[in-house]
């Protein structure tokens, strides 16, 4: 049995520490994740040669899929990268991490996906992705077999980009269904909402187990400024919902309850994977036995501990079982 059988693009994430005139000169939206192609991604590193990159295996459904697995649930991840450098130190560190995945995974041609994550001095993360190869996962990369056996499927929004890995998302959807497998969804970003709502609603298909947003997320899907009237759509979509707030903690919300999850103090350097983390630990706690307000918790815990340092996740297993023992001890 997997615990959680994750589908996603396979990015390796560089992490610079600008100010916010580069992002002005660039055009670049701060706070959200803009698709770019290869030569605008090069022109920006190279206007970057003067800073010095954190350089960490990533991609939102990635980050999520390795938090649960050093936490403690046993997780799979299916992905597709390129026979180049990139593309080897995104397994590595897959590997590393003790991730189950496909390997049949890598393809001759083309380029690895990279993101390039810049961090303000507020705190603020802004990404610019390039998705290479990741663009052309296709169902040829999941596993049916170990979908089958596990308890939860999870997947990105941000495959809704992509027309091959939008049909992957449904097929994987699909198979889980049949399979009694619970399904996950993350929206990722409002752009994904605000772009690609017609492929989210196709992966959605009739509604999903649980669905993981932030609040401007949710705001944006159903068109309003209330968070209320947002929570009751957004119940139409999946059974469950945890709608992450910032330093105000999270909402977990089940058919018939709501439950309002603190947020923990923290001196936040670097946003970049709260969401990611969050729903890492989220699905780490529902697969432990922990009561969904339990586990929102633990997920604004995790999160609270992870945005008081630069990097979308934590190096190593340590850093994620020590803040498993600190919250089992607050």
């Amino acid at each position: 049995m997997i615990d959680v059988y994750g589908l996603g693009n396979a990015l390796v994430d560089m992490e610079y520490r600008v100010d916010d005139g580069f992002l002005t000169r660039h055009q670049i939206a701060k706070g959200h994740m803009t698709l770019v192609d290869e030569p605008l991604m090069d022109a920006l590193i190279g206007d970057l040669h003067e800073y010095e990159p954190e350089r960490m295996s990533g991609g939102s459904a990635a980050n999520t899929i390795i938090a649960s697995q050093y936490f403690g649930a046993s997780t799979y991840y299916s992905c597709k990268v390129a026979e180049d450098e990139t593309g080897r130190f995104f397994l590595s560190d897959l590997n590393a991490a003790g991730v189950q995945s496909n390997g049949h995974n890598t393809a001759g041609d083309g380029k690895s996906g990279r993101c390039l994550v810049l961090v303000t001095p507020d705190a603020e993360r802004s990404m610019n992705t390039f998705l290479g190869i990741s663009s052309s996962l296709s169902i040829e990369e999941i596993d049916e077999g170990a979908l089958a056996r596990s308890r939860y499927f999870y997947v990105e929004g941000y495959l809704s980009s992509s027309p091959n890995s939008r049909d992957a998302a449904i097929a994987c959807r699909e198979l889980a269904e049949r399979s009694g497998v619970k399904t996950a969804l993350s929206l990722s970003d409002p752009s994904m909402v605000e772009l690609f709502r017609d492929d989210l609603e196709a992966i959605l298909g009739n509604g999903v187990t649980h669905l993981f947003c932030n609040e401007e997320e949710a705001l944006t899907w159903a068109k309003t400024d209330r968070l209320d009237i947002a929570v009751r759509e957004l119940k139409d979509i999946a059974q469950a919902l945890n709608i992450t707030l910032g330093a105000r903690g999270s909402l977990a919300v089940e058919p018939h309850e709501q439950h309002e999850a603190a947020g923990y103090p923290a001196n936040a350097v670097d946003t970049n994977g709260a969401g990611d983390i969050y729903a890492g630990a989220s699905l780490y706690g529902w697969c432990a036995g922990m009561h969904p307000a339990q586990a929102a918790a633990f997920g604004n815990f995790a999160a609270a501990a992870l945005v008081q340092s630069y990097g979308a996740r934590f190096r190593d297993a340590a850093d994620y079982q020590r803040v498993l023992g600190a919250f089992k001890a607050a």
